[in-house]
């Protein structure tokens, strides 16, 4: 069960971080009520995006490793 959880995980970052590479501006309004107070912008969703994407590739390589 432990290991079926951390594959969702994965499958959301990836998602949402290739979503955000592709589609700023349908995130916009997403981000602009999680980061209430700052102006959301295109290279901040870029940011996050690549970030995930980052995020998605580790939790990968862990559950790579703990396959073993």
């Amino acid at each position: 069960m432990n290991v079926l959880a951390l594959c969702l995980i994965v499958q959301l970052c990836l998602a949402f971080g290739v979503a955000g590479l592709f589609w700023p501006e349908k995130l916009m309004p997403i981000f602009e009520a999680l980061m209430f107070p700052w102006p959301a912008s295109h290279k901040g969703i870029r940011a996050n995006s690549f970030i995930a994407i980052g995020l998605s590739l580790l939790l990968f390589a862990r559950l790579a490793v703990s396959a073993r």
